[in-house]
């Protein structure tokens, strides 16, 4: 006889969660977390995702991550692919920037890749349809000296000036350069009083001081950007330089020629820095004990509309910290005005702490990479990108979903369910979740393919999927209840089974209205109540 399901009873002692033996992909999954779909580019792939993990869309290249991906409201793919250039290279090197529709064709792609500069980390998507692009280009050692570096500290011989151009697209790969920002235009030096931009360190905070290497031996990535956001409604953008541990937000409401002088920060607006965060010593406005931030990736702006609306939010590596443990910071940003920094002469920016942290010592710490992101729901997004973790906490920071990516990140080959993840070299750079009704799903084919991993299992959102519809001639109890349950309905019942959190049978009723579970451990169990028609779930609680 072929029955359908008619009844899922979930037993729950804390929260309602599921949690299979899965080693990849979907690990655990409760309906708290947010309905939407995960976005990550691994390998040659990038990959959308549900919280089943599921592939919802992919999108194939032929280069591998260079390292930023985006899904545009109007459901265009915006990628950054890695080259094979050997002109510029160091860890997050990219060189193209790709657009694909969302059935995967071509639309747009942009080589930014010279021996004098090269696309890295990230680019990012603008309102008008241009691209902002993060590079890093060659200074010669004379041009760096010139500047004010110390020769000491000229390792390999040359430096990099990390810059943004705003490119907009032309054609299937042109584009024009329609602004730029550089970081070699905002330095400050008091190494040598005959080289250029000798002045106090101290009492310019919105200028880079050119010799500060946070204990660094001087090598040419001596900031190391890697990531660029983009702040719509303040018309203002958010860098991360991970070697000095220190985010900047800067004006780009300028003309290329004002992002040029050195005029701007706390004295005005220009191309300085309007706010810096995380490690004043780079200012000399502080000491080591005054430090905050240990190579962090992905500061960017809350949605005004979310919780924390306004705030940013970032993912604090930890590396070089002794204990090394990784943490999310929500920053209450010292503003007088939307987009304008109070700053006290003297001291360091604000604020002394961050508004919010996240973090587990003893679990969590990723060294490299990650990311953090908060979710319409209230829920946080967090990409522990060296182990390929993506995981969503909701406010009382209990985890409701969690994903380790299957796909090895160097040769593209996809792990097995039950294969340990840390066989595979599962790094991912950032994870960024979408709600269900974000634009670029509109009119699209969102149907679910099958898991990224082989030989997957789906037991988790198989019972989660169970339609939720109350029929007044059901009756279960009682509820709570310890040794047994109880059935009333004027439907026959063929079968019950209880499955414990492993989805193993642990007992099964034909043809009756009750089972015993005095014999059961306390934990999560799924009743499954089989006749020929209907189908309802309901939760009870078994003390």
């Amino acid at each position: 006889m072929k029955y359908k399901l008619i009844l899922v009873l979930i037993f729950i002692l804390n929260s309602f969660t599921v949690k299979p033996q899965n080693t990849v992909g979907t690990i655990s999954l409760t309906e708290d977390a947010l309905e939407g779909y995960t976005l990550i580019t691994l390998h040659t792939e990038s990959y959308l995702i549900d919280n089943c993990g599921r592939v919802i869309n992919q999108w194939s290249s032929a280069f591998p991550p260079g390292n930023a991906v985006y899904l545009l409201e109007n459901g265009n793919l915006l990628r950054a692919g890695r080259t094979t250039s050997t002109d510029i290279t160091f860890g997050g090197q990219g060189g193209i920037v790709e657009l694909y529709d969302w059935d995967g064709h071509l639309l747009w792609s942009y080589l930014y890749d010279t021996p004098l500069h090269r696309q890295h980390h990230d680019v990012f998507p603008m309102p008008n349809g241009n691209v902002l692009i993060l590079a890093a280009e060659v200074m010669t050692a004379s041009e760096a000296i010139q500047a004010g570096r110390n020769p000491n500290l000229l390792l390999n011989n040359r430096l990099f000036n990390e810059q943004i151009v705003e490119v907009e697209p032309i054609g299937n790969n042109n584009g024009n350069i329609v602004w730029e920002w550089n970081v070699k235009d905002h330095l400050i030096q008091d190494y040598d009083n005959t080289k250029d931009n000798f002045g106090v360190v101290s009492n310019n905070p919105q200028l880079l001081d050119i010799n500060f290497t946070n204990g660094s031996d001087g090598h040419s990535n001596w900031l190391h950007m890697n990531s660029l956001q983009y702040n719509h409604e303040l018309d203002q953008i958010i860098l991360s330089a991970r070697a000095i541990s220190e985010i900047f937000i800067i004006d780009h409401s300028t003309t290329t020629a004002e992002a040029a002088t050195n005029t701007g920060g706390v004295y005005g607006r220009g191309g300085d820095f309007l706010y810096r965060w995380g490690n004043p010593q780079s200012y000399r406005q502080g000491t080591e004990t005054d430090r905050q931030l240990y190579g962090q990736h992905f500061p960017h702006w809350i949605p005004s509309t979310f919780d924390d609306g306004g705030k940013l939010i970032l993912f604090n590596n930890g590396d070089t910290r002794i204990p090394q443990f990784s943490e999310v910071f929500v920053l209450d940003l010292p503003e007088s005005s939307p987009g304008n920094y109070e700053y006290t002469a003297g001291t360091s920016y604000k604020p002394s702490q961050p508004d919010y942290i996240y973090s587990n010592q003893s679990e969590f710490f990723s060294r490299i990479v990650s990311s953090a992101q908060r979710l319409p729901n209230g829920n946080t997004l967090i990409c522990s990108g060296f182990n390929g973790d993506i995981f969503e906490i909701d406010n009382q920071e209990n985890i409701v979903w969690e994903y380790i990516s299957p796909v090895n990140n160097n040769n593209g080959d996809i792990a097995t369910q039950g294969e340990l993840a840390t066989n595979i070299v599962n790094i991912t750079f950032r994870a960024i979740k979408y709600a269900k009704n974000y634009p670029a799903f509109i009119g699209k084919d969102i149907t679910p393919g099958d898991p990224i991993e082989l030989n997957p299992n789906t037991d988790v959102c198989d019972l989660l999927a169970v339609s939720e519809t109350e029929f007044n001639n059901f009756k279960i109890y009682p509820n709570p209840t310890r040794n047994e349950l109880h059935i009333k309905s004027n439907k026959a019942i063929s079968r019950i089974e209880v499955i414990n959190v492993l989805g193993e049978v642990v007992l099964a009723n034909e043809s009756q209205n009750d089972i015993q579970l005095n014999n059961l451990s306390s934990g999560v169990y799924f009743v499954k109540i089989f006749n020929e028609e209907n189908s309802l779930v309901k939760r009870i609680i078994k003390n």
